[in-house]
């Protein structure tokens, strides 16, 4: 699979089948984080992978209730950093972007792996980092569940969820977001031009 294959493969399912978290699986995931690129090769990111059933079940605790989903998972990575990881120059703070890219490259491998990586923003950070010791410093970004697409639809999802199950959710236009030269020239997507 090259990898415009694996972002259109892409999906962000939550009907999970359970997985092996094997240690080659961590390994594997690590090493494409190990080598995204960063300002300066700061490499602000922190990642924790959880696999303990007992950890996990206290993660289930603090997902909202639209998350209750995740239950099913066998393994979430907690992705965190702090500003000082990585460059500040003046007002700009790239720990996110840079953090964000390596989160991006780790999904896109477990993608090309046959498995589903969902990023999270529904969760209670304090509670979230206190079962998983990070420093208060810290801003936990996002958690990543990690299973096997399921062919049998999650009960708990609402009907919205079930239907992004069986189909990709709409896109924007490209016109929507994309621009030539300034903010003021939009790029239109049926003529491919501005």
């Amino acid at each position: 699979m090259n990898v415009k294959e694996a972002i259109e493969k892409r999906r962000a399912y939550r009907s999970l089948d359970p997985i092996e978290t094997t240690d080659e699986l961590i390994r594997d995931l690590a090493e494409i984080v190990k080598i995204t690129p960063s300002c300066v090769n700061k490499q602000p990111w922190r990642f924790i992978f959880v696999k303990d059933k007992a950890q996990l079940n206290r993660l289930f605790t603090i997902v909202s209730k639209g998350n209750k989903w995740v239950e099913k998972t066998s393994m979430i990575i907690a992705v965190f950093s702090k500003p000082e990881n990585d460059c500040i120059i003046g007002d700009r703070l790239y720990y996110l972007f840079d953090t964000g890219m390596a989160t991006a490259f780790l999904i896109l491998r477990a993608t090309e792996l046959g498995l589903v990586a969902h990023p999270i923003a529904g969760f209670k950070e304090p509670q979230a980092k206190e079962i998983l010791e990070i420093p208060d410093e810290m801003r936990l970004i996002t958690l990543v569940i990690i299973g096997k697409h399921s062919k049998d639809v999650n009960p708990v999802l609402s009907n919205a969820m079930k239907l992004g199950e069986k189909q990709r959710p709409p896109r924007k236009q490209l016109e929507d977001f994309i621009f030539i030269n300034s903010y003021n020239n939009k790029f239109h997507e049926e003529t491919g031009k501005n």
